[in-house]
């Protein structure tokens, strides 16, 4: 069966590539889905993140012409309180954000759906993350570098948006955007692993 990555985010790529340390022919092709990710009206974070996971996939399934492949879509999002966070519109936005999460515990929540014409899988991973405080210099300073402005919350745990993670509670990857452990064993079901 042919594995198939629905999304453009090279950290995702990179993530899953990993997943193929040991096992001898790994390989996947990749390809950026275009969906709707709007939230619904009254839609919780968790079911939100799920959707869009599942969908992503969905569309990359339905552009596939190979009968036989998977697809897996993935989606991860930032929630304080029951408020999410997107990626920032502008340098504004991404320092309201950023000054939400200063001193704070937000959750990460990275959704993966992985389907093919016979079955669909899914699993939803919670990570909590806690920043240190942060001067309005510091917050300013990192908007400067460009990485907020296309990331979920504003910040990149991977790149030097991590210098702010005083704390964190699960899973490491999921907050990159690709949950390795839980992934993995979506594979495994499939037996692409």
């Amino acid at each position: 069966m042919k594995l198939v990555l629905a999304s453009a985010s090279p950290r995702r790529r990179e993530l899953l590539a990993q997943l193929g340390l040991g096992v001898a022919g790994f390989s996947f092709d990749v390809l950026a889905t275009d969906i709707d990710e709007s939230a619904r009206e009254g839609e919780l974070a968790a079911d939100f993140v799920t959707r869009l996971a599942l969908q992503k996939a969905q569309a990359g399934l339905a552009l596939v012409a190979d009968n036989s492949a998977a697809v897996l879509g993935s989606d991860t999002i930032v929630v304080v309180g029951e408020r999410v966070l997107g990626k920032p519109q502008t340098a504004q936005d991404a320092f309201t954000m950023l000054r939400s999460l200063s001193g704070a515990t937000h959750r990460v929540m990275t959704a993966v759906a992985l389907v093919s014409a016979t079955q669909m899988l899914q699993t939803l991973v919670t990570t909590d993350v806690t920043f240190t405080e942060m001067t309005d210099a510091q917050i300013h300073a990192y908007i400067a570098t460009g990485e907020p402005m296309d990331k979920a919350g504003a910040y990149g745990i991977q790149g030097l948006g991590g210098s702010f993670v005083s704390r964190i509670d699960g899973s490491y990857s999921a907050v990159v955007g690709l949950p390795l452990v839980e992934t993995r064993s979506l594979l495994q079901q499939m037996q692409l692993v």
